[in-house]
C-alpha cells in the first residue's frame, strides 16, 4: 500500500514540506540501520479526533534511544505538541503518526555518536495492515522459520529500525507461503511475537502472552489489552509459551497499533479453535474501539485534538 502524501511533515522543530524532508545517501542511517521510531493511531470520534497513548508511545521513543546511548533533544511534551499541530496542520481526522529519529550525513563508520541527531514526524491516512476483513474474520499465520532476536544480541525493547530486517524476513516467508503474518519464536523455542505485533492466547477462559524476557517489544496496546482484561475479569498469565500451544487453543489475537485487535484462525492451517473470533477476543476489541472509535475512554488513553 502506497503512502497517501500529505502536505506537511515535522522537522528539527520546523514545519516543512512532504518532498522537503530528505536525507543524504550516506547519512549514517543508510549504511548501519541507525533509527528509533513509534508507530501511532489517532481516531475520528464523537469527541474529536484523538490520538491514542500518545504520551507513552513518546516515552517509549526516548527509551528506545536511551539503550543506545542517545538522547532525544525534545522532551516528550515537545514531542506531543508536536504530533498534535502535524495533525492539525495536514487537517487530518482519523491518521497514523510517525515520529523517528535518525543518525544523519556526518561520519561513515559504524561508530554513531559523532553523527547527527534528526528527528521527524509525518501522518497520514492508514487503514487496515492486515486488511479490512481482518478485524472481523481473522488472519491466518505461520510460525516462522527465523527466530526472534537473542536477548543479548540487539535490544528488542528498543523500537530500533534495524531490528525490523529481523521482521522483514519473517513477512516475506509468510507471505511466500500464503499467509497474512507470521509468529516468531525465542531462540530458546518459545512464542515471542509476530514480525511487528504483540500476541495473546486464550485456553479455558484465561488470557497467556509472553512476558517481556521472550525478546518481545514493550507493546503499548499489549499494555493497554492487559488493563483491558483486568477490568473484564479476565485472568492474565504472563509465562513462557511452548510453540505446541498455539495449535491447541481455543482463541489468538495480534495486538499493535497497525494491527489493533487482530483475531488469528489459523496456525500452519491448524483452525484455532472454531475458526471464528473467539468470545474473550470480542470482549477486548469491542471494549478498545468504545474507547478509540467512540471516545468513551475512562483510561484517560486519548489526546484529544483542541482540547
Amino acid at each position: 500500500m502506497a503512502i497517501p502524501q500529505t502536505e506537511y511533515i515535522w522537522k528539527n522543530g520546523e514545519i516543512i514540506g512532504w518532498n522537503d524532508a530528505q536525507i543524504h545517501v550516506l547519512s549514517h542511517v543508510v549504511h548501519y540501520g541507525t533509527s528509533w521510531f513509534e508507530g501511532i493511531r489517532a481516531y475520528e470520534t464523537p469527541r474529536g479526533t484523538g490520538i491514542f497513548r500518545l504520551h507513552e508511545h513518546l516515552k517509549r521513543l526516548h527509551n528506545s534511544l536511551k539503550i543506545y546511548n542517545s538522547v532525544l533533544p525534545y522532551s516528550v511534551e515537545e514531542l506531543v505538541q508536536a504530533c498534535v499541530e502535524l495533525v492539525q496542520k495536514n487537517n487530518l481526522k482519523s491518521c497514523y503518526i510517525r515520529p523517528f529519529a535518525l543518525r544523519g550525513y556526518g561520519e561513515l563508520g559504524i561508530f554513531p555518536l559523532n553523527c547527527p541527531l534528526d528527528v521527524y514526524i509525518a501522518a497520514w491516512e492508514w487503514g487496515k495492515y492486515l486488511g479490512e476483513e481482518a478485524l472481523e474474520k481473522g488472519v491466518d499465520v505461520c510460525v516462522a522459520s527465523w527466530n526472534r532476536l537473542a536477548p543479548n544480541t540487539l535490544p528488542t525493547l528498543s523500537k530500533a529500525g534495524g531490528n525490523y530486517m529481523n521482521a522483514q524476513l519473517m513477512r516475506i516467508e509468510a507471505n511466500t507461503h500464503g499467509y497474512s503474518e507470521a509468529i516468531a519464536l525465542s531462540v530458546d523455542g518459545y512464542v515471542s511475537e509476530g514480525s511487528g505485533e504483540n500476541i495473546f492466547l486464550v485456553q479455558d477462559g484465561v488470557l497467556y502472552t509472553p512476558p517481556l524476557g521472550a525478546s518481545i517489544l514493550s507493546g503499548v496496546t499489549r499494555a493497554s489489552v492487559l488493563t483491558i482484561a483486568k477490568d473484564l475479569g479476565i485472568p492474565i498469565c504472563e509465562i513462557q509459551i511452548p510453540r505446541a500451544m498455539l495449535y491447541t487453543v481455543d482463541e489468538i489475537f495480534f495486538t499493535g497499533t497497525a494491527v489493533e485487535i487482530t483475531p488469528v484462525r489459523s496456525v500452519n492451517r491448524i483452525t484455532i479453535g472454531d475458526g471464528i473470533v473467539g468470545p474473550i477476543t470480542r470482549q477486548v476489541q469491542e471494549r478498545f474501539f468504545d474507547c478509540v472509535k467512540n471516545g468513551n475512554d475512562p483510561y484517560g488513553w486519548l489526546t484529544f485534538i483542541g482540547s
